[in-house]
């Protein structure tokens, strides 16, 4: 397969009702929200569950979360040592190129990889740059006042004698009433033709970036309260690209808004959502491909 030859340039709204989009371990899993109260979907996050869908679509997947695992690896240094022979592991340059060519999120993403030597001190460290860069996700209006927080109570004490209740019997719940979120990333032909990703990888991508949703509903999650409502896709005509990416994404960031007039948004309708025509026109030369989440 070629690698990616055409640098690209994707920014992507996802609209949130009722759900907690991404909790915080450290402020007792509210939603993230930044210093202005913005709402917050981490990088981390996100790629997360790009991760997900590849893993769905059938192809292999290094970083594999415990709940999602389709081998018997309880670990990566175990995926390395039960994927790749001895030799290949004692050897950097070996060792990164059977790991691009065999998991796509490592040729996508990069990883670290800190535990691949083995006896007489040859261990190797080594860090794979991937070209495929995903920015966190802040959504377009404050969600801090439109943060609900409710106590619930378990059925049943899950500690104890069972003659009274626990105190792990109450508990809170955390969600964003409503949110409409943004973010934007970028492929990079000089990183990809390193780890061998290509126009195929960049396609699986955006079929994962399309359906980011599916498969990933949870109690804090419902099925359908997060939505991709709308990706836009730019492919440059060299590996250089002809804007930068700021500028590209610049596009989308000055034009997704809340409508005049709506000072309390409750859906996506209550905001503008620029079309194809907008995008095209402050980038001649560079097409934008408007797609509609699965």
């Amino acid at each position: 397969m070629t690698t990616l030859q055409n640098k690209i340039d994707f920014a992507v709204v996802v609209f949130v009702k009722n759900a907690n989009p991404n909790g915080d371990p450290l402020n007792g899993n509210r939603p993230r929200v930044d210093y202005n109260g913005r709402g917050e979907l981490s990088d981390v996050c996100l790629k997360r569950k790009i991760r997900n869908r590849l893993q769905d679509s059938g192809l292999s997947i290094f970083v594999q979360s415990d709940d999602n695992r389709v081998d018997n690896y309880p670990s990566l240094r175990s995926r390395v040592e039960g994927e790749l022979s001895k030799e290949i592991r004692n050897d950097k340059s070996k060792f990164a190129e059977a790991a691009c060519k065999k998991w796509i999120d490592v040729r996508a993403f990069g990883q670290v990889f800190a535990y691949g030597g083995e006896g007489k001190g040859d261990g190797v460290s080594i860090g794979i740059r991937g070209p495929v860069s995903i920015q966190p996700a802040f959504s377009i209006a404050p969600v801090l006042d439109r943060i609900s927080s409710i106590q619930i109570t378990k059925s049943v004490s899950g500690e104890g004698d069972g003659t009274k209740k626990a105190s792990d019997t109450m508990g809170m719940k955390h969600r964003v009433d409503h949110g409409v979120y943004v973010f934007y990333g970028t492929m990079n032909p000089q990183l990809a033709s390193k780890t061998g990703f290509s126009n195929e990888d960049s396609e699986a991508v955006k079929k994962a970036i399309l359906s980011l949703f599916r498969n990933d509903a949870s109690s804090a999650r419902p099925e359908g309260s997060m939505e991709v409502y709308r990706v836009y896709w730019w492919k440059h005509n060299s590996n250089n690209g002809q804007y930068s990416s700021a500028k590209v994404h610049r596009t989308v960031e000055s034009r997704v808004r809340v409508k005049d007039g709506v000072s309390e948004p409750q859906s996506i309708h209550d905001y503008v959502i620029p079309d194809k025509a907008e995008i095209d026109k402050d980038l001649p030369g560079l097409e934008c491909e408007v797609l509609e989440g699965e």
